[in-house]
Parts: structure tokens; C-alpha cells; sequence
């Protein structure tokens, strides 16, 4: 089971303002930039995104549910801020992975304990 809903709305309101300007730094984070549904606002959203061929691949801590999901899939793509760059993403898709081979092996046991076995896989658009 993912993390609760009442735990996101927490780390929406207080985590992510502290961890958000240094996320796109950390090993293992980046900040999606993606663009609500409805509303066409800009959202700056802290994820754990891990580097795979030919893309990149989010853990969906909070399941696939979340607005940040939703509003990426509706858009059919997004930017992540990783390092110091900023990578267009595309040809997002929810996986399951219960084996969780879809990021590094020490996370494995961690996302296992908080029952996370959702990723969004995406593509790295190519450069013109």
C-alpha cells in the first residue's frame, strides 16, 4: 500500500517547500514540471526519479493516483529538473514491478516495506 493521501497532503503543504529547492540535486530526486489538468497551472512537484535506458522512471509513492500522475499522463509528458539539467520527458505509462528492478538495488527493501510497486516510466525526448 502507498503512502496515505493524508501524508501527501502534509509533505505537499510543508515537505516539499523545504526539500523543493534542492530536490532536483539529491541522488535518487528531481522536481517534475508539469501542468495541472484544468487549471493549465505550472506545479513544481519533488519526486524520486531514478535514470533507466532511454528515459527515466518515477516511484509512485503515493500510487498512481496522484494529481502529479494524472496531470503528466493527460499531458502525454512533462520536464524533470535533475542535476542541472532539464530534461523533456515523454511517452509516460504506470508499470507494476513487484521485484522493483526498476531502481537501485539498496531502495529495493525500502519501497518493498512501504508497499510501493508503481513506477511511471518515460522516454527521453530525443534532442533536435
Amino acid at each position: 500500500m502507498p503512502i496515505p493521501m493524508a501524508v501527501a497532503r502534509f509533505n505537499k503543504r510543508v515537505t516539499n517547500r523545504l526539500t523543493g529547492p534542492i530536490a532536483g540535486w539529491m541522488p535518487g530526486f528531481g522536481i517534475v514540471v508539469h501542468r495541472g489538468r484544468t487549471s493549465g497551472r505550472e506545479y513544481r512537484t519533488p519526486i524520486n526519479i531514478f535514470k533507466r535506458r532511454g528515459g527515466y522512471a518515477a516511484a509512485l509513492t503515493y500510487g498512481p493516483e496522484s494529481q502529479w500522475v494524472k496531470n503528466v499522463l493527460a499531458a502525454g509528458g512533462c520536464e524533470i529538473e535533475t542535476g542541472s539539467r532539464l530534461v523533456r520527458l515523454t511517452h509516460p505509462r504506470v508499470v507494476r514491478d513487484s521485484r522493483r528492478r526498476l531502481v537501485p538495488l539498496p531502495l529495493r527493501p525500502i519501497l518493498d516495506l512501504m508497499g510501493v510497486d508503481a513506477f511511471l516510466l518515460l522516454d527521453q525526448q530525443a534532442s533536435s
